[in-house]
């Protein structure tokens, strides 16, 4: 492959129309070879450092990473260009159950388990298959644009992670904030695993509510208990009520005989229960809730299991062992109504956990697990935040942070799998000792024994993920890197994984590195479709981001994602809008084309040479723009408003660079004046370069093709300094000036295209400005107003009457009017007229029904309606402008 040297003279032609997928295959094989994503580590600059949320190894690129990467590449070439240290750390996540599960898919393909192989044989064929497909996703991101230092790649299984989560869990558990014990967790029957509670989601399901009677023992009579899972029931060790619940402050008796297994269970009182829910009874199944355990813990109660680890009864169930939980539930229901101790069944709707996974029913149970006591961690992570050592973008999400800190649970960390960091905690077969190590141990400390089995539980895998801005940076060794780029200096994520992920980095790294673990965490919001609905392949609304660039170029999804990245509310996102930003891409080059017939032979001018004084007023209002746009792109990007940066390249680029001061400038580029003609050229040229580098950290692909072709000596853009602010070049006179030439020019391009006048028509108007400054300026530019309107005479008055026969334009205190006497044909404009608002009435009159129907506004998907209310707005609007156009042209007669 042939790429121009870094010393060549650059300004090959550029083609006609943009390539994006030769440009971007070149260009991202061009900045790898020449290592122009590594991380230096000078000591007299500032260091800028990104640590990637890793995807799963398993993972594909979705809109979300799209997203989420974008934007952190925005900021990574930003301050490279800016001349920070700038490290972009990426890897990948061993996805413990994720990968597991893909894996054991492949085997039941060939008709085995991984329990047939067994675990050495079961975790060599996980590695094989990340060898061979686990990087997938890593060229994804590559083809995103993504400008990572992949030198130094990581992945939470590698063996400098793995030596930093053993040394972690020792350390912890030696300071005692690490331990194992009984505890009612989140067990997924189907992935044998126990589940932290942000790992168990709550979705709302239509139930039963089953109101059974619990007998007294000698009296007659009974409880009413209300339960949403009557199988468990089989477990019950005791009946709660409250002990301020007026029912039941005179009970015959204390204690219930348990229905369907004849065992007599205590009544206790316990402040817990709610006495609203149900009757105010509440059956207590130790081993199967954690609100029930705790009870138990309080009033000394047993805790019977009567499930196993795959949903299914088990002998302690009695007559029902073997059966499945669900089929239990109906047989026990089927028991309870025979025996006439079913008082009634509601329905009842209530959030039911399910694997974030796999999806099936959590069953609460109750297990030996090993957790992390984070309390004391959480409150230094609360503090940090307070402190505004961490500062969160949107601001917003603060408090929700505060919440679910000072509510936080001890994190069970184990897991019931294979796939992901053994944990390093030994049993001694000999003398039953518990060795926890963060290196192999040969013998028992305490026997001398060797006779040492490991635990076969592994780690959950948020658990390496929290140690990820140090352990990557080298920790525990005492690193360069880490010296260098640690704390990182900002972290950017879904706002879905505040908790899951961002919360615990921080408790962790301020434990383990006494400092917060980024400075600043800035939450994106959901990437949604064009109706605002979630993406989700059931709803066939997804949006597969490769498809997309591969349709319209990865510049085009980048520039939209940006654009739309505001802060605390989410993308909608659709294919218009990715093409319409195609549509500027394809603006740029072609005023890039354009420019480059005439900068061919010329070069910048240097900032300090130029003299504002004697420019024209194209030249200082371009010049003023560009400061104004370099300030609010600087403001957007530091403040992480990527939207509020997006908006300000596009509304100069376009709507100012493109469409006034290239039009302005044609006439001195292709007049006579030569002295004119450099000027023009050089301020071209400097203005030009200024928005390739302003753009390059949003579409860095077409950016470099652009900056290879412009004149002179070339290095990449991404290591050229990011233009700062140019104070000298403020000049809100020039400005106002500029208005006030644009106001005149739009309202004689209106006269022309709503008066029907033909282009090649000659056209004479008059200007009223009562303003003796403001007429000066219009004389002063008044060769360009010309030529920009296609008006052939131009009269600047200070006053006079309107002429007869006249369209008018009224801007500010000016009237601008042109007579139309012999340029249009009134009465066929006027039948034109006619004709397109009585298509346009109708089109209204057929909306205007359907939103005055009121089964159309219930029935309707609101985003349906929200479509028909714009389109009403859009053809009102419409009607008033031709009504408009109408009066104008009656009164011509």
């Amino acid at each position: 492959m042939a790429h121009k040297s870094e010393t060549e003279n650059a300004g090959a032609e550029l083609a006609k129309a943009y390539d994006f997928s030769a440009v971007e295959k070149k260009w991202y094989e061009y900045w790898e070879q020449q290592k122009k994503f590594q991380a230096t580590m000078d000591d007299n600059r500032p260091s800028f450092s990104i640590v990637i949320p890793p995807p799963n190894v398993t993972g594909v690129l979705h809109v979300g990473h799209a997203l989420n990467n974008t934007l952190q590449d925005v900021l990574v070439r930003f301050r490279r260009m800016q001349g920070y240290n700038t490290l972009w750390l990426p890897g990948t996540d061993h996805a413990g159950i994720a990968t597991q599960n893909v894996v054991e898919r492949q085997l039941a393909v060939e008709n085995i388990s991984r329990h047939d192989i067994g675990r050495m044989k079961f975790i060599e064929r996980v590695w094989q298959w990340k060898e061979e497909s686990g990087g997938q996703i890593i060229n994804q991101l590559k083809r995103l644009g993504c400008s990572c230092d992949w030198d130094r790649e990581r992945f939470t299984m590698d063996t400098g992670l793995s030596r930093a989560v053993r040394e972690v869990f020792a350390r912890l558990f030696n300071e005692g904030l690490i331990y194992r014990g009984d505890y009612i967790i989140n067990w997924c029957p189907r992935c044998h695993t126990a589940l932290a509670d942000l790992e168990v989601e709550h979705e709302p399901t239509d139930g039963k509510l089953y109101h059974i009677r619990y007998p007294f023992t000698t009296e007659d009579g009974y409880l009413v208990v209300a339960t949403t899972r009557p199988e468990t029931m089989l477990g019950d060790t005791a009946v709660a009520v409250h002990p301020s619940d007026e029912r039941y402050n005179e009970l015959p008796e204390k204690a219930v005989v348990l229905p369907l297994m004849n065992r007599t269970i205590p009544i206790v009182f316990d402040t817990h229960v709610e006495k609203e829910f149900g009757t105010g009874a509440l059956k207590v199944t130790p081993a199967h809730d954690l609100n029930d355990f705790e009870i138990a813990g309080r009033h000394d109660l047993p805790a019977l299991k009567v499930m196993d680890d795959s949903g299914i009864m088990n002998e302690e169930a009695g007559d029902y062992a073997g059966m499945d939980r669900f089929a239990c539930r109906k047989r026990v229901v089927q028991d309870l109504e025979k025996l006439g101790l079913l008082e009634k069944i509601e329905d009842y709707q209530h959030g039911v956990g399910h694997c974030y996974r796999c999806h099936t029913v959590v069953e609460p149970s109750l297990s030996k697990q090993w957790f992390v006591s984070v309390k004391s961690m959480a409150e230094k992570a609360i503090e940090a935040v307070k402190e505004g050592q961490t500062k969160i973008y949107p601001k917003t999400w603060e408090n929700t942070f505060y919440d679910w800190m000072y509510n936080i649970r001890d994190w069970c960390i184990s897991r019931q799998i294979w796939w992901g960091h053994q944990i390093p905690a030994w049993t001694c077969d000999d003398c039953g000792e518990m060795i926890v190590s963060s290196i192999d141990p040969e013998e028992c400390p305490k026997c001398r024994g060797s006779n040492l089995v490991q635990e076969t539980d592994v780690l959950d895998t948020w658990f390496s993920s929290a140690l990820w801005p140090f352990s990557t940076l080298g920790w525990p060794e005492e690193t360069r890197e880490l010296s260098f780029f640690y704390p990182t200096s900002v972290l950017i994520t879904s706002f879905d994984i505040l908790f899951f992920w961002v919360a615990r980095m921080m408790m962790m790294g301020l434990h383990f590195m006494k400092e917060t673990p980024f400075k600043d965490v800035y939450l994106h919001a959901l990437v949604r479709d064009a109706e605002g609905q979630k993406m989700s392949k059931s709803k066939g609304n997804v949006m597969d981001p490769l498809l997309i660039m591969d349709k319209y170029g990865t510049d085009a999804l980048r520039f939209t994602m940006t654009a739309f990245a505001a802060q605390g509310r989410d993308i909608r996102l659709s294919e218009d809008r990715i093409e319409g930003y195609r549509h500027f891409i394809n603006k740029i080059w072609n005023a890039v084309r354009f420019a480059l017939l005439h900068v061919r032979d010329s070069k910048p001018i240097a900032v300090e040479e130029i003299e504002l004084e004697g420019l024209a007023l194209e030249h200082q209002w371009v010049l003023s723009r560009t400061n104004r746009t370099i300030c609010e792109v600087h403001r957007g990007l530091n403040e992480y408003r990527f939207n509020d940066a997006a908006h300000a390249l596009y509304q100069f680029v376009w709507h100012e660079f493109c469409d006034w001061y290239l039009e302005w400038i044609k006439g001195d580029l292709y007049g006579d004046r030569r002295e004119v003609i450099t000027t023009g050229r050089a301020i071209l040229f400097t203005v030009l370069e200024i928005i390739i580098k302003l753009l390059h950290p949003v579409i860095p692909f077409v950016t470099e093709e652009i900056w290879a072709a412009l004149p002179g000596p070339r290095s990449s853009v991404m290591t050229e300094p990011f233009p700062e602010e140019i104070s000298a070049w403020d000049n809100q006179a020039a400005e106002d000036n500029a208005a006030l030439f644009m106001g005149v020019v739009t309202g004689l391009r209106n006269i022309r295209s709503e008066s029907g006048i033909h282009p090649s028509a000659h056209v004479k108007a008059t200007v009223i400005c009562p303003d003796e400054n403001k007429a000066e300026v219009l004389e002063r530019n008044s060769k360009a107003i010309l030529a920009l309107t296609r008006v052939e005479e131009l009269q600047i008055l200070a006053e006079g009457a309107r002429p007869k026969g006249a369209a008018s334009y009224i801007f500010n205190e000016i009237e601008i009017f042109v007579p139309l006497v012999g340029l249009v044909d009134v009465e066929q404009e006027l039948a034109k007229l006619e004709k397109e608002l009585g298509k346009v009435s109708q089109q209204l009159d057929k909306v205007q029904g359907k939103l005055g129907n009121s089964r159309f506004l219930a029935n309707a998907p609101s985003e349906v309606v929200t479509g028909e209310r714009e389109k009403q707005e859009t053809l009102s609007a419409k009607l008033m402008k031709i009504r408009e156009s109408m009066e104008r042209l009656k009164s011509l007669k």
